[in-house]
């Protein structure tokens, strides 16, 4: 006869108790995405590091991209802190903002993480449109707020294209400090309120309109 007691049986789905929280599954997944880059990284390798089951990461992340996105946003927001960019003095915002992307670029775990293509440039798209430019508009405010934040976040998207994606040789060349000198005026310049049009001035340009 055989006593031996039966095997646990292993649930799927969320498991009761104190399961691996979401973190920690993303720690585990950014190990392996950086040893093996995104293609060759399986959700069932993902779970097996993490000793638990696959289905607790469909659970909480979806899929292999939705895990991926947390993976990339979790490094974003780990080097590229809005409180801490927006918190400081308004006169040197331009600064921060600019040391903010240089920093996180040029760290080479996160330029390993940003080949894993599309799915890569979709994560920094949303980082930036769901992130940086919505919490613009909240900390700038005021009617030209969207207007002056979208100006920003299109020169921030620029220097990471130009750089690091798709890197042309000039920009690639410049050191941190000359990206700095070079596009704080036209951050500065994005940042500033937009002057509100007179009456006279809407008269001229609807004059010039008429005569154009």
């Amino acid at each position: 006869m055989n006593n031996a007691a039966p095997a646990p049986v292993r649930t799927r789905g969320r498991p009761r108790g104190n399961p691996p929280t979401r973190e920690s599954i993303v720690s585990v997944a950014r190990a392996l995405f950086l040893e093996r880059g995104y293609r060759r990284t399986t959700l069932r390798a993902v779970a097996g590091a993490a000793g638990v089951d696959p289905a607790l990461i469909a659970y909480h992340f979806g899929s292999k991209k939705g895990l991926f996105a947390d993976v990339m946003q979790f490094q974003c927001a780990n080097a590229l802190t809005v409180e801490d960019v927006l918190g400081g003095d308004p006169a040197t915002l331009p600064d921060r903002l600019i040391d903010a992307v240089t920093n996180l670029w040029e760290d080479a775990d996160f330029r390993r993480l940003t080949a894993g293509g599309d799915e890569a440039a979709e994560v920094i798209r949303e980082y930036l449109e769901r992130e940086l430019l919505d919490r613009l508009v909240e900390f700038l405010g005021g009617r030209d707020a969207t207007a002056r934040a979208t100006a920003v976040v299109t020169v921030l998207g620029g220097l990471i294209y130009t750089r690091y994606l798709n890197p042309l040789p000039t920009p690639a060349a410049l050191t941190p400090s000359e990206i700095r000198r070079i596009l704080t005026p036209a951050l500065r310049a994005a940042l500033a309120p937009r002057p509100r049009a007179t009456a006279a001035t809407r008269a001229g340009v609807i004059a010039d309109g008429r005569h154009a």
